[in-house]
């Protein structure tokens, strides 16, 4: 059985660069005012792709002095997947309070990373493409993403990638409290990061899961309305630095919320349909609030996968029913989505970042352009508007394509 001082596990730094901003307070203000950050995206080259919405990211979120892991022009020669992570990874360090540099070798092999990332190579495949397609595996590429991110940060620990389509990040947490409750690492850096590409865009079309409204970008990403006709994909990189409570507040640092529970389950049915029966993604965040020890009622906050998609989010409601029971029609349901759009492989962790604002600012942040909520996903939905709520614990829902299931429960710091 394991001890309390490694059960409990702790959020003590945040690194963001999403199309809401690029720090905890200007996300926060986001979410709080119902603000979209959603437009039509440029395909360059590709021009001839279909017009699409998309949430990208106006300016990566670039490595201060403070952030003295990386210097500045290394960073500038990075792709735009790697800024996704080099940034968010190492301001999270530094909001944390930790500088694996400054570490002997002993400190920094107990520091690990996890990422999660769907096809971090997708932006290089294009531009080969485009140059001259030979290209496409080089003999003298570097390393995998994570491995090139903590050689730059100097962590030592173990460091791996997880790839669970849209709960990627969400494994990548749930993973990193794993290795933090086993005593494997002391520290971990983890989360997620996406880019957008025409590429995806275009996959992601021909599955029929995009939005193909052509009248206001703005309005296309509508989880749970009725008139909701796919999601709107995004980009960005969010990662945190989880901790034991109890270390963390004998450095007397900074605690965001604890990591309370974890669920996973996968559906093993179709690539991109949810499972008609919502007993795995039921079960994906019965076992968080059991993990959690909490029970539904307890839970002030749900913060919903809702991505839009027709199926998905009827899928969604009647999982969140059934683990919730009579308990999911008195807690209030959300989807950020509606304004983040849907940062694939980063959107896990977007979201728990969310809960914390919830946490931190006692609000429950709004589904935006809910105008008609469909009669199947009958829920306590927040149209439009953040409402001012106490919150002390909130569930995150993440399901994948392929049926990658998982809830993550947060709570405010004791």
């Amino acid at each position: 059985m394991v001890s309390e001082q490694l059960s409990r596990v702790v959020i003590t730094g945040i690194g963001a660069s999403t199309p809401l901003g690029n720090s905890f307070d200007e996300i926060g203000e986001a979410l709080q005012a119902g603000r979209s950050g959603i437009d039509w995206y440029d395909a360059g080259t590709f021009n001839r792709l279909q017009k699409h919405a998309a949430a990208n990211v106006k300016e990566a979120l670039i490595p201060t002095e403070k952030d003295s892991l990386v210097p500045t022009e290394q960073f500038e020669k990075s792709s735009r997947i790697e800024q996704f992570m080099i940034g968010p990874a190492a301001h999270a360090l530094t909001d944390a309070g930790i500088n694996p540099k400054a570490n002997s070798l002993e400190q920094r092999k107990r520091i690990g990373i996890i990422a999660g990332i769907g096809a971090e190579q997708l932006k290089d495949w294009e531009r080969d493409f485009l140059d001259s397609g030979h290209d496409v595996f080089e003999a003298s590429r570097q390393p995998s993403l994570v491995h090139r991110v903590a050689q730059m940060l100097g962590v030592n620990g173990p460091a791996t990638t997880v790839a669970a389509a849209c709960a990627s990040s969400g494994y990548a947490l749930a993973l990193g409290k794993t290795w933090l409750t086993t005593g494997l690492v002391d520290a971990c850096v983890v989360g997620g990061c996406d880019v957008l590409s025409p590429t995806a865009l275009a996959a992601f079309h021909n599955l029929r899961a995009l939005s193909r409204r052509d009248d206001d970008p703005k309005k296309a990403s509508r989880p749970f309305d009725q008139n909701r006709d796919g999601f709107v994909m995004g980009e960005g990189g969010v990662f945190f630095v989880l901790e034991r409570q109890h270390a963390a507040k004998a450095r007397q640092c900074k605690i965001y919320g604890e990591l309370a529970g974890i669920g996973m389950s996968s559906d093993a049915s179709h690539m991109v349909t949810p499972c008609s029966d919502p007993v795995q993604a039921s079960r994906a965040i019965t076992e968080a609030l059991a993990d959690a020890n909490l029970p539904p009622a307890q839970v002030d906050y749900i913060n919903a996968h809702a991505a839009g998609t027709p199926v998905g989010d009827a899928a969604e409601a009647g999982a969140i029913r059934d683990a919730f029971g009579a308990a999911a029609s008195e807690i209030p349901v959300s989807s950020t989505k509606s304004m983040s759009g849907h940062l694939i492989s980063a959107a896990a962790v977007f979201e728990a970042l969310a809960c914390l604002v919830a946490i931190k600012r006692n609000m429950i942040p709004p589904t935006i352009n809910l105008d008609n909520p469909d009669k199947e996903c009958c829920l306590r939905h927040v149209p439009h508007q953040a409402i001012s709520s106490p919150v002390h614990v909130a569930a995150s829902n993440s399901f994948g394509f392929g049926g990658s299931n998982l809830c993550l429960i947060l709570k405010s710091a004791a």
